[in-house]
């Protein structure tokens, strides 16, 4: 009996070995396609460096989002400034190499708003020359970037041409545009690009990325957050 056992036991492995050698040998494993890497920081965190803000993202908190580290900043202004603290150093490094290296005294004209401020720079815009103007020019609560203390509107001390295009012209703005990246910052809303940004050129409108993603953006060409991040263009509220 033992030795039927045995027997089958042969048979069966016997059976088994030619059956797992009639097996295709498994094909050596692909490589692993490369996807685009995460973003290292929030875009939807209002308080995250990165959060994109435009007309088809509107900032998670709406109106009760302010930011936990407003700070006064300490250069020549229009209205008193506030900005998160490590836009509010980055503005004064900003400012000092301009007036070191070009002799250029710059100011703040803007900075960050509240929604309720929001709330009547939009709507006196909208009074004066209707929603559809208003909604190329200046964004609607809950879609502003000021919102995050992490915008500046930046213009000569002198007054010349703030808030206009013509500030691309300027000695300031060219100054700026040409250098504002390795303090952290990008033209958010530049020439040409209105269709995806929503809003016509405004060459003072300075957003704080950080020096890593300032210098990215001028490094690759790339002029806009929604093209880097591979967004969809905003250029209509949703």
């Amino acid at each position: 009996a033992q030795a039927d056992r045995d027997a089958a036991a042969a048979v069966i492995a016997a059976e088994a070995a030619r059956i797992a050698a009639l097996r295709p040998v498994p094909a050596q494993a692909s490589a692993p396609l490369e996807l685009p890497a995460a973003p290292a920081l929030s875009l939807d965190d209002p308080a995250s460096l990165w959060v994109v803000v435009n007309k088809a993202r509107p900032l998670d908190g709406g109106s009760t989002y302010v930011p936990s580290d407003l700070v006064i900043v300490p250069v020549a202004h229009t209205f008193s400034p506030l900005l998160r603290q490590e836009a509010s150093a980055a503005v004064v490094a900003l400012f000092d190499a301009a007036q070191a290296e070009a002799g250029l005294t710059l100011a703040s004209n803007s900075a960050y708003r509240a929604y309720s401020v929001q709330q009547r720079v939009y709507g006196s815009i909208v009074a004066a020359s209707g929603q559809a103007y208003a909604d190329t020019t200046s964004a609607r609560p809950g879609h502003s970037e000021h919102q995050t203390g992490l915008s500046l509107d930046i213009g000569a001390v002198s007054g010349r041409c703030s808030l206009n295009a013509c500030f691309a012209e300027t000695a300031e703005g060219q100054w700026l545009a040409g250098n504002a990246w390795r303090f952290g910052f990008e033209l958010r809303y530049p020439d040409g690009m209105e269709a995806v940004t929503g809003f016509n050129f405004e060459p003072w409108h300075y957003r704080y990325l950080g020096v890593d993603l300032a210098t990215t953006l001028h490094e690759s060409g790339v002029t806009t957050l929604e093209e880097h991040f591979g967004l969809a263009a905003a250029p209509d509220y949703r």
